[in-house]
């Protein structure tokens, strides 16, 4: 699954990030594609039992794989 962020002002991207991984299952990764970096989610992913993959892109962007 794939969410585009850009665009959204905060808390707007965490919160849609939040609510799909609750569809997410333990094999699935979820793709979250933000303006900025999203220093905030980092916490709360490791809490729920995520690990993650973040690159920037060449446009500025961050991509985070998220995943168990």
């Amino acid at each position: 699954m794939i969410l585009d962020n850009r665009g959204l002002e905060p808390p707007q991207p965490m919160m849609r990030t939040l609510a799909a991984l609750e569809n997410l299952n333990d094999n699935e990764t979820l793709t979250i594609i933000n303006d900025r970096r999203p220093m905030f989610l980092y916490e709360q992913l490791e809490e729920l039992g995520y690990r993650n993959r973040t690159e920037q892109q060449e446009d500025g962007s961050y991509k985070i794989e998220i995943f168990r």
